[in-house]
Parts: C-alpha cells; sequence; structure tokens
C-alpha cells in the first residue's frame, strides 16, 4: 500500500498539469508538443513552430483551422503555395505561410502521433491593414467666415483604426469616429467628421486626415487636399517711387489682393477731381507730368464677386529748386573805363550808347578773390620774415664777444730774442687793449 502510494505521488510530480491557451500540456513529457502564438498583418508571412524534447520515430504534423494537414513531417498535404517548408527534423517541424489573409486568422495544431496522439495549438491573429484614407466635402469654394464639412474615411482595418485631422501640421479636433463592419465582416469601416470656420488666411491651406494603426507603426497613411476660400479685395497702393518731383512722369499702382481676382478699378481724389493731366490704365493711375497742384490723397477700390476693398495714399509732389546764379564781375582795361567807371559792371554801352551783354574781356570776380588771397598771404611771410630778422639783430649785439692779444710792442725792432722780451714786460702796462668785435 505504502509503495502503491509514492507511485502516485511521483506520477504526480512528473506529470504536472498547465492550462495554456485552452491545451493541456504534460510537463516532464519529453513527447509534448510546444508551440507559440503569433500575429502578423494582412499581406505579411507568419512562420509556425512546434518542437518536442525527444522523439520515438512519431511524425510530426501541422494542420490549419479547418483541421486540414498542411505538413507531415517533410512532407506537403495540402496544395497552397503560400505555405512553405521552413525546417523539419525528428523534434521540430517549421512552415511559414506568406501574403497572410484575414482567413487565415484562428487556432493552427501541430500533433504528433505517439500512443497516445499528443497536440499543441498556435492561435494566428491576422491584422488587418487600413486602406488609404478619403476626404470627402470639400467639393465648391466657402466665403470668409462660412462654414466648411469634411469626411474621413477609412476601411479594411482590424481593430478599428484611429483617424487624425490636421491642418497646415497642426493637429484639429474632430468628432468621435464611427466604426461599422465592412461587407467581409472581417474589417472595420472607420468615418471621422470635422467642421471649420475657415477666414481669408485659411485659403489654399491644407487639410490632412491620417489613419494610425498598430498594423504599420513604423508607416502613416494619410491623404491632403487644399481648401479654397472666396474673400473681398485687401488694397494696397504703391508709388512708382518714393520721391515724385514737379514735372515728372509718375504713376500709382492699385494692388487688389482677392479670391477671385478683382475685375474692375475705380480712382478718386479725396479734395476733388482727379488731375487733368492724370489718366486711368487698368489698375494704375498715370501723371504724365507732376504739379504741385495734385498733392492730395488718392483712394483706389478695386472689387470682385464677393465684395470691394479700398486703399488710400497720400501724394506729396517736391517741388524743382531754382538755378544757382552766379555774379560774374567785369570791367575793361581801357584808360577811358578806370577813368570814368567807378564800378565794375556785367553789361558796357558802345559808342552809340547801347548796352551790350558781358564784356568778353571782362575777368571773372572768382578770379580777382584768388590773386587778392594769394597778395595777403604773401605779404604776412613778408612781415614774419622782417620780425624773424629784428629779433635776431637785437640777440646778437646783447651777446657780443671780447678778448685781449698779448703781441709785444717792439718786438720786430730788437736785436735778438732778450732784448725782445724786455721791451716787451716794459710796455705791456701802457699797451692798449686789442679788442675784436662779431656779429
Amino acid at each position: 500500500m505504502k509503495s502503491s502510494t509514492q507511485n502516485l505521488l511521483l506520477l504526480f510530480c512528473s506529470a504536472a498539469i498547465l492550462v495554456s491557451h485552452g491545451n493541456l500540456v504534460m510537463y516532464g513529457d519529453p513527447f509534448q508538443p510546444v508551440t507559440k502564438d503569433e500575429i502578423v498583418s494582412s499581406g505579411g508571412t507568419v512562420t509556425l513552430t512546434c518542437t518536442v524534447e525527444d522523439n520515438d520515430n512519431s511524425s510530426l504534423q501541422w494542420s490549419n483551422t479547418a483541421q486540414q494537414t498542411l505538413y507531415f513531417g517533410e512532407k506537403r498535404a495540402l496544395r497552397d503555395n503560400r505555405i512553405q517548408l521552413v525546417k523539419s527534423t525528428p523534434t521540430e517541424l517549421s512552415i511559414s505561410i506568406s501574403e497572410v489573409e484575414l482567413l487565415d486568422e484562428g487556432e493552427y495544431t501541430c500533433s504528433i502521433f505517439t500512443m497516445p496522439v499528443r497536440t499543441a495549438k498556435a492561435t494566428v491573429t491576422v491584422l488587418g491593414v487600413p486602406q488609404k484614407p478619403r476626404i470627402s466635402g470639400n467639393t465648391d469654394p466657402v466665403e470668409d467666415g462660412g462654414k466648411l464639412k469634411l469626411t474621413c474615411t477609412t476601411s479594411g482595418s482590424k481593430p478599428p483604426a484611429k483617424l487624425r485631422w490636421w491642418k497646415e501640421g497642426q493637429e484639429l479636433e474632430g468628432f468621435p469616429s464611427t466604426v461599422e463592419s465592412d461587407p467581409d465582416g472581417r474589417s472595420f469601416k472607420v468615418t471621422s467628421d470635422i467642421v471649420l470656420t475657415v477666414t481669408k488666411s485659411d485659403n489654399r491651406a491644407t487639410i490632412r486626415c491620417s489613419v494610425d494603426h498598430e498594423s504599420m507603426p513604423s508607416a502613416e497613411k494619410f491623404t491632403e487636399e487644399k481648401i479654397e476660400v472666396l474673400f473681398k479685395p485687401s488694397v494696397v497702393i504703391k508709388p512708382m517711387n518714393n520721391l515724385p518731383r514737379e514735372g515728372d512722369r509718375f504713376h500709382l499702382d492699385c494692388v487688389g489682393l482677392g479670391n477671385p481676382d478683382p475685375t474692375s478699378f475705380s480712382w478718386r481724389k479725396e479734395s476733388g477731381e482727379l488731375p487733368v493731366l492724370s489718366k486711368k490704365e487698368d489698375n494704375r493711375l498715370v501723371f504724365e507730368a507732376l504739379n504741385k497742384s495734385d498733392d492730395g490723397t488718392y483712394h483706389c477700390e478695386a472689387r470682385n464677386s464677393i465684395g470691394a476693398g479700398e486703399g488710400s495714399y497720400i501724394l506729396h509732389v517736391q517741388e524743382l529748386s531754382p538755378p544757382s546764379l552766379t555774379p560774374s564781375i567785369s570791367s575793361t582795361l581801357s584808360p577811358d573805363s578806370l577813368t570814368h567807371s567807378p564800378t565794375s559792371s556785367k553789361a558796357h554801352r558802345d559808342t552809340t550808347g547801347v548796352i551790350k551783354g558781358p564784356d568778353p574781356t571782362a575777368m571773372p570776380a572768382s578770379s580777382s578773390i584768388d590773386h587778392a588771397v594769394i597778395g595777403g598771404v604773401v605779404a604776412v611771410i613778408v612781415f614774419i620774415l622782417l620780425c624773424l630778422l629784428i629779433v635776431l639783430g637785437r640777440y646778437l649785439i646783447r651777446h657780443k664777444g671780447t678778448y685781449l692779444t698779448h703781441e709785444a710792442k717792439g718786438s720786430d725792432d730788437a736785436p735778438d730774442a732778450d732784448t725782445a722780451i724786455i721791451n716787451a714786460e716794459a710796455g705791456q702796462s701802457g699797451a692798449e687793449d686789442k679788442k675784436e668785435y662779431f656779429i
């Protein structure tokens, strides 16, 4: 009795049971197949692997969701070119299924034909890849301040995809998406709506609808459309240049920015009628010759099918400065003109007393001024030199040099040298000092 109890305990320890994926798996059983669940996107490839620790020369087999045998060992059982053998050994059987469809989803069975037959199941989950989204509702332009409703739709996703809205790179908040089954009953159709209040700044803006799904984590499918907004023109008047001068030809351009483009332009002057010498050429106002009377504020109105806009420009004409006149002084060099004409004149009279134009021999005033300046400079230089000479002379007179000469008088008449020395000593006291001056 004790021996049978020990055998039962050993049996329970060696054959522990784990419930996994709806299968009974015997731990410690070397012939029990082991499999793993797989997730694959529609159109992808999935690999199914079945392994055992030991084999008693029994073959491994894979079956599909309909319990059709796919491979028995290394032998193909079902003629489906999408299913290929990856590896076949006594302890492992691996197969691959390419171009997976939603119909391929389900439980696949790996069996080993021992006594008894042991099996293990692997669940294949197929993700339905959503189609590229479509935007509808953007058929006609919308006026400034109006509302635009757009709808984005995608189908084929499993589980249902998520739709997102964007405008010029900024995400928008749309209404909650609606989900319904596709006709095949295996995937889903997702729809999202959004309502925009548009302004003229939204004209030609890009609206994007994108789809997010776990079947394409590194990719994104989206659709973009540009919206069109109708608005009245905004007007800017551009001058030909910023310095209109009297007498010049000049024009003002009326630039109207609207959708659609302006079809008509009109000009008016705030203080009265347009100048007589001005003319309108479509969006341009042309002045043939500017005048100070053209000063004032000018208005231009641009109109399209939506409305009209107006702009203004203040015109200030610059006056022409009078030409500078340089007077010329002319004089004749004849003695009569020096005697009888105390002042110089631009004109002179001939012998008949008729006043004629400027004398061609007259010297220009600028030449006389130049000579006067030169003479003044020379006089200043001469004066400075004279002052320097006087100062130098006084300095030398105050610092004159004197010295004595000791020449012996009578030395020339002495018969010998001794006599000359005696005569010199005797006459030295009475001799006059010889002085020399130098300047």
